[in-house]
């Protein structure tokens, strides 16, 4: 049997065909969702990300009846072409099967169809796929476009709450332009994430997105890592050496912690951007560099600038469109598909056979505080998956830092009445998982059973 692993994406107007695939398939595969007819297809392929859409070929529509597939095959590989498509098909429509394989389907599957086939071919496109998308075993990285939590190559989630909705749009109306970007928030939120999905659906995606630490520079070199220098500019200078403005050129610019650079230093900075154009440490030429400018910050920049600690016309130049990253905590329900997806990375990475969260696990991890966000609940699930030993990812598995524990008080050393309180809290919050409230409560399950028959709850 394959790994659980990948996402299958089934389209077929036949409910009895989609509930039968909605036992067999998840028996083989990490996600499966399926969809009456391609009217929700493009949003449900934004959304859900698949490796391998199963498409029938034909629909109750009016678009192209009969050739519904083939127009569909050609709406799927134009809009993700990493994604490969299994065409579904009765014996007749063989023809158009065979057509649509030239249009760029991976394979097809005649109805009435073999189990094993079906999985076999299934199995063959995801591989294809996530191989296509970096997304093998052997890597454990994501789509190549974009990005999760802070890794390059890693993709982009949205998820559902309606902040990130509102910056969806956002991005949207700004990447294919050229203007500045400011992006705040806490650590872990996915700053650099942002920058590259900006970039990635910029006019300039095709040319390099470069990445600078602003933070991580000493003022010593930080003129010739952004400015570049010349051969015999300082006592190492053995050869030229091209800075990061000039190595962007015709792309993006990405100026991670740009909170961090000291005051005399943003002047210099501030030159360059007005400018457009670098001089090398230790030379005298103007090199012009057209470049798009991404900046990003954990800190308060409009404090910073009031406490004269951040110049006002360099906030000013870098903050052309400003958008602030929500922490986890304020996105609750993106929580737990948001581990699902590291779990299935995870998965993959560890070669753990792993079918997904168990409802405890979901509690648990949607009641903590996550002060690390989306970086701190991606290293909790590797570890989580490393140590793991059953089919499911369960709340024993799930080891906390105490900074990401849920925020309610333990019931040790307390009175009957708060104790009661606070149990009865612990079970609601966690929709009545034993797990997942005795570790928010911090006492064994056995413990929390006969606190529930004490109290009657």
């Amino acid at each position: 049997m394959a790994s659980k692993v990948g996402k299958i994406l089934v389209v077929d107007d036949n409910l009895g065909i989609r509930r039968a695939l909605e036992i067999l398939l998840p028996l083989h595969f990490g996600q499966v969702r399926t969809i009456p007819s391609p009217a929700t297809l493009v949003s449900s392929l934004e959304q859900f990300r698949p490796d391998v859409v199963l498409l029938d070929m034909n629909f109750n529509t009016s678009i192209n009846t009969g050739n519904e597939g083939l127009y569909w095959v050609r709406e799927i590989k134009q809009m993700m072409p990493e994604v490969e498509v299994v065409l579904f098909t009765a014996y007749a429509d063989i023809q158009l099967a065979v057509e649509g394989m030239k249009r760029g389907a991976f394979d097809f599957i005649v109805k009435p169809w073999d189990n094993d086939k079906l999985v076999e071919v299934l199995t063959s496109a995801r591989d294809k796929a996530r191989k296509a998308m970096g997304r093998d075993a052997r890597s454990g990285a994501g789509r190549a476009d974009s990005a999760i939590a802070g890794s390059a190559g890693n993709p982009m989630f949205w998820g559902n709450s309606k902040p990130m909705a509102a910056i969806r749009r956002t991005v949207e109306k700004i990447a294919p332009t050229d203007a500045t970007v400011l992006i705040t928030g806490e650590n872990g939120t996915g700053k650099d994430v942002l920058a590259r999905e900006i970039h990635s659906h910029s006019l300039r995606s095709g040319k390099p997105m470069v990445a600078v630490d602003a933070g991580a520079i000493t003022e010593t070199l930080f003129e010739s890592e952004l400015f570049g220098h010349v051969k015999g500019a300082f006592t190492d200078a053995h050869t030229d050496h091209v800075g990061k403005f000039e190595q962007a050129d015709g792309g993006t610019l990405f100026l991670d912690e740009i909170g961090n650079i000291p005051l005399h230093l943003q002047a210099k900075l501030l030159r360059v951007l007005q400018n457009r154009n670098v001089v090398r440490v230790g030379g005298s030429e103007a090199i012009p560099v057209n470049i798009r400018l991404i900046c990003a910050t954990n800190m308060d920049l409009d404090s910073l600038v009031r406490e004269g600690r951040f110049r006002e016309d360099l906030y000013y130049r870098i903050n052309t469109v400003h958008i602030s990253l929500p922490p986890l905590r304020e996105r609750k329900e993106d929580i737990v598909p948001l581990a699902q997806m590291f779990l299935e990375r995870y998965a993959e990475k560890y070669h753990r056979p792993l079918g997904g969260l168990s409802s405890d696990a979901a509690s648990l991890l949607t009641e903590c505080r996550w002060n690390g966000n989306i970086r701190e609940l991606g290293n909790c699930i590797e570890k989580a998956v490393i140590l793991s030993e059953g089919n499911m990812l369960t709340a024993d598995d799930i080891q906390l830092e105490q900074a990401a524990k849920p925020a309610v008080t333990t019931i040790k050393a307390v009175s009957e009445a708060e104790e009661e309180r606070l149990v009865r809290e612990a079970m609601e919050r966690t929709d009545g998982n034993i797990s997942a409230a005795a570790k928010i409560l911090g006492v064994s399950r056995p413990t929390l059973y006969a606190k529930l028959k004490k109290y009657g709850l």
